[in-house]
């Protein structure tokens, strides 16, 4: 009898075995292969969004919900209720803050002072570049042989920080600049749509996950919505966008030497003050590329707040960045590892054999 029962167990786990090898899809998969989703979900809007641009348009009232839905599906990713784990390697948080709180807006601050006379790019340019990635940072960061775990542990904090910070960068380096008049109520409707809510929401769903088993259950179902939800805001985002982008390239071609100027300059400062914390190797990857990624598409709400002579222009400026950004990306990868960060004592440990 016991014979049998071992015979069906065996049988039983075998059919599960194949189940998942067999399965076209699982989480694993799905996260492993962001990077192609992403990039594909980006060619398919800009080709949409330039064939079809009056249709893409409609795509723009679904960039806001789709933002809340895939800020409350990351903010679900992420140990809120466990910060300390972030904030107990104080090198890697120290290291963390001064690259993206004080070398990075002094950086910035220095790359923009001669789009002065350009109101629109300007803000547009200061929004994207002051905020760092809180999402798929965590994506690059892992390709990129960094730790992952490091980066989605400081993710509160950086998040806060950059909401907190935001409005006196932007009062610092807009003064004296007339063309730009901040409205604080448009900045706090889209702070409370896409930031809180998804938020409250995310802390109370982690606080009843393990009271309630239908909590547990929808949780567990949120958690394969981080990669869709992504692709899914840059659908709404390129392929409404696009075509504005492409009609307003030559106004726009003051910003690009920027967005390029960065793209090299901020992850040599971020491996550079990794080195001088003496930070492992994991860590001061995990700095490096956060220092070089930026919050670009949630930022991207809050330039179409502005007013109406500013929003179209500025919001342009906000996804010239990503698609900017998206192309180091794949470059940031293979360099990072290779060269800013290496992990010498695997080479020297090579190099002895």
């Amino acid at each position: 009898m016991a014979r049998v029962e071992d015979a069906r167990s065996a049988i039983m786990w075998i059919s599960m075995r194949r189940l998942q090898l067999e399965s076209p899809m699982n989480r694993d998969t799905l996260e492993q292969n962001q990077i192609p989703i992403y990039f594909v979900a980006v060619i398919v809007a800009a080709l949409g969004g330039l064939l079809a641009p009056s249709s893409a348009q409609g795509l723009s009232a679904l960039i806001t919900p789709s933002i809340a839905i895939l800020m409350y599906a990351m903010f679900l990713q992420i140990p809120f209720l466990n910060l300390r784990e972030g904030l107990r390697n104080k090198p890697f948080m120290a290291a963390l803050m001064v690259t993206n709180f004080i070398l990075i807006p002094l950086l910035v601050w220095g790359l923009t002072r001669f789009l002065e006379g350009q109101p629109a790019i300007l803000i547009g340019a200061l929004l994207v570049l002051l905020t760092p990635c809180i999402d798929y940072v965590v994506v690059f960061t892992h390709i990129g042989r960094g730790d992952s775990r490091l980066i989605l542990s400081a993710t509160p904090i950086l998040l806060l920080l950059q909401l907190a910070l935001l409005p006196l960068y932007l009062s610092l380096m807009l003064s004296g600049n007339s063309g730009v008049e901040m409205q604080v109520g448009p900045f706090l409707e889209a702070f409370l749509a896409l930031i809180v809510g998804p938020l409250i929401l995310a802390l109370l769903t982690e606080a009843l996950v393990k009271r309630f088993t239908v909590v547990k259950v929808w949780a567990d179902a949120w958690a394969w919505l981080p990669v869709p939800a992504m692709a899914a805001v840059l659908i709404a985002v390129v392929g409404s966008q696009i075509a504005h982008v492409v009609n307003q390239i030559e106004r726009l071609a003051p910003v690009l030497p920027v967005y390029i100027a960065f793209a090299f300059l901020a992850p040599m400062i971020g491996a550079l003050i990794a080195k001088m914390f003496k930070l492992p190797v994991g860590a001061a990857r995990a700095v490096t590329f956060s220092t070089s990624t930026r919050n670009s598409l949630v930022v991207l709400p809050l330039a179409l707040a502005l007013p109406e002579e500013l929003r179209g222009l500025a919001a342009a400026a906000v996804i010239t960045q990503t698609l900017v950004e998206l192309v180091f990306e794949l470059i940031y990868v293979r360099t990072i590892p290779s060269f800013l960060c290496r992990d010498r004592s695997a080479t020297t440990a090579s190099l002895s054999r």
